[in-house]
Parts: C-alpha cells; sequence; structure tokens
C-alpha cells in the first residue's frame, strides 16, 4: 500500500522549470510525462519545442510558483577546467557574478531543486555536492563528471553502466601533452565559435535527462 501511494504521489503533475537550457532535453522528457515542464534560457531553444520555451532572464522566473526547478548554471567563470583565468574573473567580477548566479538558483522559493555544475568552486564556495555523477552510468560510453547539489530531490540511481568511452591523446599548440574524452576532443573541434564550443561542452547526454525525469519527475 505504501509503496502504491509513493508511486501515484510521484506521478503528481508538477510545474517545472528548467533553467539554462536551451537544449529542451531534459523538458521534453518530462513533457512525456506529463508534466508542465518549460525550459528558460537567453538563447532561443534548438530543441524544436518553442511553445515549451521561456526565452528572458530565468531570475525573473523564480518565484512564479514552480513546484520544482532542474538547472543548470553557466560554468565559464566556475570551473576548475579554467582556473588559469580565475586571477582575472575574480578581479574584474566575473567570478561573482557566476557565484551570485549559482546561489540564486540554490536559493529559489521551490520545494524541490536540483543544481548542475562541473567540477568548480562551488564546493568550497558553497558546499561539497550531494553526487557527482558520469554518463557511462546511464547508458552514454562518455566520461563527464557532473556535480548535483539537491534539495528536496533524491540521489540518482544509476541506470545502465556501460563504458567509459574513447580518449584522445594529443599535443596542444603550447606543445603539451594532453588527453580529453572523445566527445569533448570533437566538441572542440567541431564549433565553429565560442558560444557554439560552450554549448556543445555542456551538453546534457540524454540517459542523464532521462533520469533526471523518470527518478525525479
Amino acid at each position: 500500500m505504501r509503496q502504491n501511494t509513493f508511486i501515484i504521489k510521484n506521478m503528481k503533475k508538477m510545474k517545472i522549470l528548467v533553467a539554462c537550457e536551451e537544449s529542451q532535453a531534459v523538458t521534453k522528457e518530462l513533457r512525456k510525462l506529463g508534466h508542465d515542464a518549460f525550459s528558460c534560457d537567453i538563447l532561443p531553444c534548438s530543441g524544436g519545442k518553442p511553445e515549451w520555451h521561456i526565452q528572458g532572464d530565468v531570475l525573473e522566473q523564480l518565484d512564479n510558483g514552480w513546484d520544482m526547478l532542474i538547472a543548470f548554471p553557466p560554468c565559464t567563470h566556475l570551473a576548475v577546467s579554467g582556473a588559469r583565468h580565475f586571477p582575472q574573473k575574480i578581479a574584474d567580477g566575473r567570478q561573482q557574478q557566476g557565484i551570485d548566479f549559482f546561489m540564486a538558483m540554490i536559493n529559489a522559493p521551490i520545494e524541490k531543486i536540483a543544481v548542475e555544475n562541473p567540477i568548480g568552486i562551488m564546493s568550497t564556495k558553497y558546499r561539497k555536492p550531494d553526487q557527482i555523477i558520469q554518463p557511462w552510468m546511464f547508458g552514454d560510453k562518455a566520461q563527464k563528471s557532473t556535480c548535483l547539489w539537491l534539495k528536496g530531490l533524491p540521489k540518482l540511481v544509476p541506470t545502465d553502466i556501460v563504458d567509459k568511452g574513447e580518449f584522445i591523446e594529443f599535443i596542444s599548440k603550447k606543445g603539451v601533452k594532453k588527453r580529453q574524452p572523445k566527445w569533448y576532443f570533437d566538441a572542440l573541434k567541431n564549433a565553429k565559435t565560442s558560444a557554439e564550443r560552450s554549448t556543445l561542452r555542456s551538453k546534457t547526454f540524454q540517459g542523464i535527462a532521462n533520469a533526471m525525469a523518470l527518478q525525479w519527475g
């Protein structure tokens, strides 16, 4: 009886905001389950469902009575992969802006919250994440350490553990030997602009999008 009540409760239709998601990967999976899910980004959506997309500043949407927030705030000024640029970003205020935006997601007046970011300074500026997941835990043969800070939501349970995917070894323009996941190497190589590079780097893998929808929705 308890199990049935739990299932019914979790199938309740919810109003869900997916912040900083132009791809609509998570939004579309939530919609398949019957939820009123909307992506929000300053960019137009690329997921093909503009009727489910709010183009604008997500900070203006946080007080609109959402049941859940799943947020993918920009990591450009927060991720340790860009640590060499931190002194300049601290000096000109860009890093603090990134921190403030991240914390606005964390402190939103919403009962259920998940905030995603790669390995970065928020583990010390805020607190350690509740969970670190990888695409290969959810059926995608790729490695990308993804941190999740959760409020009112359970940790994601791996659904399909597979191989970690290919890695590429190469010599950088500065003559340094590097090793990167192939998906990441291809994203950097194929992108035509810095904006496109950023979008490809921050992609949500389909297996993770599916798990977020099924386990949290």
